[in-house]
């Protein structure tokens, strides 16, 4: 009896994980799950809808987007709205109401005759060149006593540092009106009042500047000034070409505070000075609002000149300030 020839024989079949083809994020069972890492099509993306990221990339739905957006239109025109409303009425002609109901912000006839109106009635241009000696004799003061005071407070080791750096910050908490009566008697007793230096003088180190430029060289790698230290640098080398240098975004920030706080001070002028040949800007102003308060547009057109020299120096400066604002910030 013969039997049939077996046949050769054939190789095993291979398992099944091992006919599983990995996917575009490993095999299955990772990333890919089930499907095998295959991607989503089109219609699965356009279905999620776009993804929006924040600043750090976290993921935000469209309505907090929306929402951050209606705050911040809100926010700009509490900020803008007013600057606006008083440039329209400076533009707004003599003829044009402007107690209409409801309230037009476009100017019907713009005119620039307000502006001449003001100069003819107070001398504007002498208070504002009072005021610009005022805040630039200000902003050197405070750029250089700050930074001065600023490296002395982070950089220099000596004791009684910390007790210093408290006494700046409990400058920072008492109010101008309460320390006003001791600053104009210290001013007579020198004989300061009624001259613009002792317009200047009391203001001339800020104690939030000193902390600012404080926390801007605290930022500094202590590495490069003990490098610097061992080259054979001084103190005022170090100072000079290491550390202030790397500071002039604070430095900006500072001027930026202090010409703003000289600019815009009212009631320290208005106490110290007496001659109206010396008064400065804010000062002169209320001449418009107390003599001539039945037209707004004299009183608009004012405040749009003392404003005016504000907004160019940020447009001239704000890059160096956005850089300033990080040079001082908080590092983790």
């Amino acid at each position: 009896m013969t039997t049939a020839p077996t046949p050769a024989s054939a190789p095993p079949p291979a398992p099944a994980t091992a006919r599983r083809r990995p996917g575009p994020s490993g095999p299955a069972g990772e990333r890919g799950g089930a499907t095998g890492g295959r991607r989503p099509g089109p219609e699965a993306a356009r279905r999620k809808g776009p993804r929006f990221t924040d600043g750090d990339g976290r993921r935000i739905t469209a309505g907090a987007l929306a929402g951050r957006y209606v705050l911040l239109l809100g926010v700009l025109l509490l900020t803008v709205g007013p600057f606006l409303w008083q440039l329209s009425t400076s533009l707004k002609g003599p003829t044009e109401d402007i107690y209409s109901s409801p309230p037009s912000f476009l100017p019907a006839d713009p005119t620039l005759h307000n502006y001449a109106r003001v100069a003819d009635t107070i001398p504007v241009w002498d208070y504002a060149l009072n005021s610009l000696l005022v805040a630039v004799a200000s902003v050197l003061t405070n750029c250089v006593g700050a930074a001065l005071a600023g490296y002395t407070l982070a950089r220099l080791r000596y004791r009684g540092r910390g007790l210093l750096t408290l006494v700046f910050i409990v400058a920072m908490l008492v109010p101008v009106e309460g320390i006003i009566i001791a600053q104009f008697q210290t001013m007579r007793e020198l004989h300061l009042n009624n001259t613009l230096l002792g317009v200047v003088l009391p203001g001339c180190v800020g104690a939030m500047n000193v902390l600012l430029m404080r926390n801007a060289f605290l930022n500094l790698p202590v590495e490069v000034d003990e490098a610097a230290l061992m080259d054979g640098a001084n103190a005022w080398q170090r100072f000079t070409r290491i550390a202030l240098p790397a500071v002039r975004g604070t430095l900006a920030v500072v001027a930026i505070f202090a010409f703003m706080g000289a600019w815009d001070d009212f009631l320290w002028p208005l106490i110290v000075l007496s001659d109206s040949s010396r008064f400065t800007l804010t000062v002169g102003l209320n001449y418009l609002h107390g003599t001539f308060s039945n037209d707004p547009r004299l009183v608009a057109a004012g405040a749009i000149i003392a404003v005016a020299p504000l907004i160019l120096l940020f447009v001239c400066l704000q890059r160096l300030f956005f850089r300033g604002v990080g040079e001082g910030a908080v590092k983790g």
